[in-house]
């Protein structure tokens, strides 16, 4: 029997292996259908390994995209593609982790008051266990010298929010205010390489060319 053609051919799951908002905002605001997966990797610990072992944030960024991608597509169809992605926010050599709550958020802004930081963001998409795809990018902003009567009305107004963003903040909401420079691809910034990735999408069936 002759094979289907191409047109006809099942399109591909994409699901995402994350509870990140703000990276299911962006796909759903493509028009992307996806299912959303906790990975389990204890990104902590992961972070702690590479960082004693000297490694470079874009290549920590990938390997903890792929081990988060990697943990869910253990668990689905081997024809599913799984998306893992991650986020290192850099500043003067050191690496900076989502805050725990707001008295951390204070800290680590006041951390990058008046510095520049690099944001260093990878996806990896991973089917049947093997990474068949990856794009890591880079953005550097400068924060303001902001007052501290800002950081507490800052703080006050965004609340818990801000929690889920390594650095505090969010470019796309009131982050946007302790910034006096952004250099780099506003996507990158707010968690994904986004056109690469809808590129690979396409290619892989699940867009339309």
């Amino acid at each position: 029997m002759d094979s289907a053609p191409i047109w006809q051919a099942k399109t591909p799951r994409l699901v995402l292996a994350s509870t990140s908002p703000a990276r299911a905002a962006l796909l759903k605001a493509c028009g992307l259908t996806f299912e959303t997966r906790r990975p389990a990797v204890d990104e902590s610990a992961v972070l702690a390994s590479l960082r004693a072992e000297g490694a470079a944030a874009e290549d920590a960024a990938v390997l903890l995209a792929e081990l988060k991608a990697r943990s869910v597509s253990a668990s689905v169809s081997e024809e599913d593609l799984v998306l893992g992605a991650d986020q290192i926010l850099e500043v003067d050599g050191e690496w900076l982790e989502k805050p725990v709550d707001l008295e951390a958020a204070r800290a680590q802004l006041l951390r990058l008051r008046g510095r520049a930081h690099r944001l260093v963001t990878a996806a990896v998409v991973v089917r049947a266990q093997a990474r068949i795809w990856h794009q890591v990018d880079c953005a550097e902003l400068l924060v303001r010298p902001f007052s501290d009567a800002f950081l507490e009305a800052y703080l006050a107004r965004c609340g818990t929010s801000i929690l889920s963003s390594c650095g505090a903040y969010r470019l796309e909401a009131e982050g946007a205010q302790l910034m006096a420079r952004v250099r780099g691809d506003q996507f990158t910034i707010q968690g994904l390489p986004l056109l690469p990735l809808l590129a690979f999408l396409r290619e892989h069936r699940v867009l339309l060319e």
